[in-house]
């Protein structure tokens, strides 16, 4: 069966991430779920940012510069709505040089693309969904939960709110809830009561903000556990596929382990412009990731390339 495609920040490749713009060409090119990572205002609404910083993503610096804090960044948490919606959102930048994070990526500065909240962004799809008629899934992050509670925020509970707003409240519902933080994705199913689909989110070492020691969770025992309540992990692409210098990929056990616990797989990020190490192009990462490690599913920048590696390998299925 073949991988789900899930559009990265949208179609962050094309046009500035996590922008109605970037999910709308997301859905017309056929994604099967579009990304929202979710951050907190000043008046506790959840918005769809990557970061809780926005300084690399908009013109904040400009038109609020007494919100920079002390260590010279500016935070979305810091803003109301009233000002959030005021500034401009650009393709990622480098905050103290200007310069774009992929050159050849959509301009810096160009367009008059917004912030938008959940609440909004969710409408938005619902209703391409509606006049479209093709249902696109809706896969949301708690941004670092923990922090947001130094700040005075419970950002999943807000978030968990929305969500059932818009019918997303089961598991038969076309909707994942991710999170890095171990002891939230437990209490947000424990405590909170969520019965949607629940994704551990994993990187490399052990984070200490929230206290999750990813290497435990890439074991057997780690996987064992969390299989208890949550229904597939998202790891790095770099924890499941490795290349040598002659272009050659080595796949870990990492997938057949999870797959043993019931646990889907659902790897990040596959980007045209930033392969890994070695990798000779997005289509052999495709076919390595898709053919031989036997993911459930990919987070793609790209989504448009995607659809179309998995036309060419999956023919008579429908996309």
């Amino acid at each position: 069966m073949p991988p789900i495609v899930i559009a990265h920040r949208g179609a962050s490749g094309y046009v500035p991430e996590h922008t109605l713009m970037s999910k709308a060409m997301a859905h017309a090119f056929g994604a099967d779920y579009l990304e929202q990572d979710v951050v907190a205002s000043k008046d506790g609404v959840p918005i769809v940012l990557h970061d809780v910083q926005i300084d690399t993503v908009t013109d904040v610096a400009k038109k609020f510069p007494d919100a920079r804090r002390r260590d010279g960044r500016f935070y979305a948490i810091d803003l109301t709505i009233e000002q959030l919606k005021q500034l401009t959102v650009r393709e990622r930048f480098n905050p103290r040089t200007g310069k774009a994070i992929y050159p050849n990526r959509y301009p810096v500065g160009d367009g008059e693309f917004k912030i938008s909240t959940l609440d909004e962004e969710l409408t938005f799809i619902s209703n391409i969904n509606r006049t479209i008629g093709r249902e696109a899934g809706i896969y949301p992050e708690i941004k670092r939960p923990a922090w947001h509670r130094e700040q005075g925020c419970d950002l999943s509970t807000a978030m968990i709110d929305v969500l059932r707003k818009h019918g997303y409240k089961t598991k038969q519902d076309r909707c994942y809830l991710q999170c890095f933080d171990e002891a939230e994705v437990k209490r947000v199913r424990e405590e909170l009561h969520y019965r949607g689909l629940l994704i551990q989110l994993i990187k490399h070492g052990h984070d200490v903000e929230s206290g999750t020691d990813y290497k435990r969770l890439q074991s057997p025992a780690g996987l064992a556990e969390i299989a208890e309540f949550v229904d597939g992990i998202g790891p790095r692409v770099d924890d499941i596929v490795s290349w040598s210098a002659n272009g050659e990929f080595t796949v870990s056990d990492l997938v057949d382990t999870a797959h043993q616990h019931q646990l889907a797989v659902h790897a990040y990020t596959f980007r045209a412009d930033a392969l890994p190490k070695h990798c000779p192009g997005l289509e052999a990462m495709f076919a390595a990731f898709i053919h031989h490690a036997k993911i459930d599913g990919l987070f793609a920048d790209h989504p448009d390339r995607a659809i179309r590696f998995l036309l060419s390998a999956f023919p008579g299925e429908s996309f």
